[in-house]
């Protein structure tokens, strides 16, 4: 018998049917687990989840619902939708041997009876996890990925000479690495991370309030490690590790700007590696930079020279006049404001550009 649901992790008995199903899945993906989904829904999205249970294969697809009925340029009277999956890797995940076309085909009725005008989608780098999309699929960037599987020599002598070069240094200069699982640490943590972005610039998205870091540090306990780089008695480089089955993801962190010339990130990076290797994960993704080949790009892959991967996203349009009205409509209203407003056709969906 095959059973085809839409969770929502509001409701409590169908936010235990999906833990109940996520568990049952042997890669626990982190960016699956209605918790994490939580994190980034706005206060009028929905965090949901379209599963299908068969005797051949599952089908878990977690994303958020967001109300545009609720922006100013958009007509109120009107209820209409688009879904995002959240940030990170994600898709409409799968094992076994589910019916696809089936999934879809319930999927794609459901979207349109709700009035889902469009879909963005950003892909696991790890396509056998993953049901093929029924829409347009673009690689939007390289990420860099760290395989686990060589032994620690080969891995340590396929780092860039200056990882190796700058992990002996930091050693020389006496830093030492925490390993800490349930984020004892948290106010340090921050610190850190706050002052970074701050040195970095970064837009307001990567300003995850406090609230944000105590909600994974209780509701997503054993799926996370944060790894600390100490200087005396000081954390001076320190990083949020996600944990599934098999991979580590490089999640948020950062350095302090006057412990940069002791390298405490080289050796930060090659401790996750080391760790992970120890525990048996088969990868670590490092992620890739703010844009496609810049700085942060060529630092990660300096600890994996031949790791690139292509990070693809999906793209569904469900309800073409709709999405045109939503662009005329924005349109309309930005003029209105006296600003100087186009669609920028590189952003998905345009109207929300």
């Amino acid at each position: 018998m095959k059973s085809f649901r839409i969770l929502d992790a509001s409701i409590p008995q169908e936010h235990t049917d999906w833990v109940e199903l996520w568990s049952s899945w042997p890669e626990h993906e982190v960016s699956a687990h209605p918790d994490y989904v939580r994190l980034f829904a706005g206060p009028y999205a929905r965090s949901l989840c379209a599963i299908l249970k068969s005797p051949q294969g599952s089908v878990i697809f977690p994303f958020i619902l967001r109300p545009l009925h609720i922006e100013e340029w958009v007509e109120s009277d009107i209820e209409v939708w688009d879904l995002v999956t959240p940030y990170g890797y994600g898709g409409a995940f799968s094992w076994g041997v589910p019916d696809a076309d089936l999934f879809w085909s319930e999927f794609n009725k459901w979207v349109k009876a709700v009035g889902v005008v469009s879909a963005f989608l950003r892909f696991s780098l790890f396509s056998e996890q993953l049901l093929p999309f029924d829409g347009e699929v673009e690689i939007k960037s390289r990420n860099v990925v760290r395989m686990l599987d060589l032994d620690a020599d080969a891995l340590w002598m396929d780092y860039d000479h200056k990882v190796r070069k700058n992990v002996k240094k930091a050693l020389r200069n006496s830093l030492e690495v925490e390993i800490d699982p349930d984020g004892s640490h948290l106010k340090e943590f921050l610190e850190v991370y706050y002052s970074t972005m701050d040195r970095r610039g970064a837009t307001k998205q990567y300003y995850f309030p406090d609230v944000f870091f105590n909600t994974i540090v209780r509701d997503l306990l054993g799926k996370f490690v944060f790894f600390h780089v100490f200087y005396g008695s000081k954390i001076v480089s320190t990083e949020l590790v996600l944990s599934s089955t098999n991979y580590l993801y490089s999640f948020l962190g950062g350095t302090l700007l006057e412990a940069y010339d002791l390298r405490p990130n080289d050796l930060l990076k090659h401790s996750v590696i080391e760790w992970g290797r120890n525990q048996g994960k088969k990868a670590f993704v490092l992620g890739g930079g703010y844009e496609d080949g810049d700085g942060i790009f060529r630092y990660k892959l300096s600890f994996a020279p031949n790791g690139t991967v292509p990070f693809k996203v999906g793209k569904r349009i469900y309800d073409p006049d709709a999405y045109e009205r939503l662009i005329q409509r924005r349109l309309k209203w930005e003029i209105g404001q006296g600003l100087d407003w186009r669609p920028n056709l590189d952003f998905f969906p345009a109207y929300r550009s």
